[in-house]
């Protein structure tokens, strides 16, 4: 046996060698880490039921009467029993339970909350929860909150592997943090970075964690994880111009997520104040223009007759410049404040008013609720929109959307389900073309598919991102 050497410099001495090694020696070890946190992370997926019809003799009948009702506007004689009443025939549906998307989640109590976003169980008719120790429960969603995309779910279980709750605020820029999830559905993935920015302003009600940790589609849910095994945060967003990591991800600070995570599992909502005004930031210029010492608060652009701040005396041109004694600096300041007020409490808006700083009591009412993203199957007095055959309700684009995607035509994905979300379609995508269609417009979308044979596949040009392929998707098919 023949063994060879190769050389690729002169030998270190023990010393060199020392000083090289040393700093590797003080890079972190994360085993130990996921060890201890990983077993209370959890996959999600969840499902939809999707409905199909099953002919039945007798339907052919129906439908030909409704062609001839809508094409030559003549009816033709029904043949029926004399002393019978006359029936609509009823269809009966065959119900099947299909993929709809995988996330990520976190158990924090022993007897079975996850905390997780709200975009991963939106929609949801089930939702499976899968421990690390292949344990499968089958969850029911408390409530979520799509103003901070979180989402608090129930598995029934005990003694629970939970993690444990850490402090967002005392994070600290350059941070280390690491990610556990399942990306692509890689599960139990682990990934790590560094806290790149606090406070990152992309939301109306909370600033976001900026890290780099690598986040991919199926993170989302998951933990951000200090160095003392705590949780700071739930991944929730990236910045990327292909859909995937491009260095730069955002997590929901966990202060936050259990506020919202505690109001959910008491009343299954998040509720927030409202001032009843629209505010834009101030500007330098604007600034100096009425005397204030720096751009600093927000302009009262308008005020709601009979709201809150129209009652309090508030106007517009107003500039708000505290709530309750903490400095305004810009809008997203003053909509966090307001929205984390409990409707019903006084509070003290200070404005600078004509060259004079005024102080106005205010009584926060109560923002209109939004739905929560509670199973599908409870749906009471929410009318179902209308689906084509391939499950795709569509939107026109804007003027500003089509320059932007340097693009002339298309339609956007609204909402997507049936053979569509089968085929891989998400909301989102842009609709160029159907098979050798160019598409304009929704109406013209629609009025297209509306016209598909059933049973012929049709071939989909859709933009996701930079790129765009074809999507073949079968109207009503399996």
């Amino acid at each position: 046996m023949v063994s060879a050497v190769a050389f690729f410099g002169p030998a270190l001495s023990g010393a060199a060698s020392s000083a090289i090694a040393a700093p590797a020696a003080n890079l972190p070890d994360f085993a130990d880490l996921v060890d201890r946190v990983g077993p209370a992370v959890v996959n999600i997926r969840t499902t939809e039921k999707v409905r199909y019809g099953q002919g039945m003799p007798g339907a052919e009948d129906e439908e030909m009467q409704e062609f001839f009702r809508r094409f030559f506007g003549i009816p033709i004689p029904r043949q029926q029993q004399p002393d019978r009443p006359q029936r609509r025939r009823q269809v009966p549906q065959q119900e099947e339970e299909v993929p709809r998307g995988l996330g990520s989640g976190f158990i924090i109590s022993g007897d079975g909350y996850v905390l997780t976003n709200a975009h991963v169980v939106e929609g949801a008719d089930e939702v499976y929860v899968t421990l690390t120790d292949t344990r499968e429960f089958k969850a029911k969603i408390i409530g979520a909150d799509k103003s901070t995309d979180v989402a608090l779910v129930k598995i029934e279980g005990g003694n629970l592997p939970r993690v444990a709750i850490g402090d967002s605020n005392r994070l600290r820029p350059g941070e280390w943090v690491i990610a556990i999830g399942q990306p692509f559905g890689l599960e139990n993935t682990v990934t790590s970075g560094i806290v790149s920015a606090k406070a990152r302003d992309t939301g109306d009600y909370l600033p976001l964690i900026q890290t780099d940790v690598a986040v991919n589609p199926g993170n989302s849910g998951g933990p951000l994880i200090n160095m003392r095994g705590e949780v700071i945060g739930i991944n929730s967003q990236i910045y990327s111009r292909s859909g995937g990591y491009m260095g730069i991800s955002f997590a929901v600070p966990i202060d936050e997520a259990m506020r919202v995570a505690d109001q959910l599992k008491t009343t299954g909502k998040v509720t927030r104040g409202r001032l009843g005004v629209a505010i834009t930031d101030v500007t330098k210029d604007v600034a100096e223009s009425l005397g204030l010492a720096k751009s600093q608060g927000v302009l009262i652009s308008s005020v709601e007759t009979g709201g809150p701040a129209d009652k309090a005396g508030l106007q517009p041109g107003d500039i708000v410049v505290k709530f309750n004694g903490v400095a305004v600096n810009k809008g997203s300041d003053l909509r966090r404040m307001i929205g984390s007020s409990k409707p019903g409490t006084r509070a003290t808006v200070t404005v600078w008013r004509k060259g004079a700083y005024r102080d106005l009591g205010v009584t926060i009412a109560e923002m209109e609720p939004e739905k929560s993203a509670r199973n599908k199957g409870d749906r009471r007095g929410k009318p179902e929109q209308p689906l084509n055959s391939l499950g795709i309700v569509v939107a026109d684009l804007s003027d500003a959307q089509r320059k932007e995607l340097r693009i002339d035509g298309g339609v956007m994905i609204d909402s997507v389900e049936g053979p569509a979300a089968r085929a891989g379609l998400q909301p989102g995508d842009v609709i160029l073309r159907v098979n050798n269609t160019d598409i304009h417009d929704a109406r013209q979308f629609n009025a297209l598919i509306a016209k598909l044979e059933q049973k012929k596949t049709a071939v989909l040009l859709v933009r996701r991102g930079d790129a765009s392929q074809f999507i073949p998707v079968r109207p009503g098919g399996q």
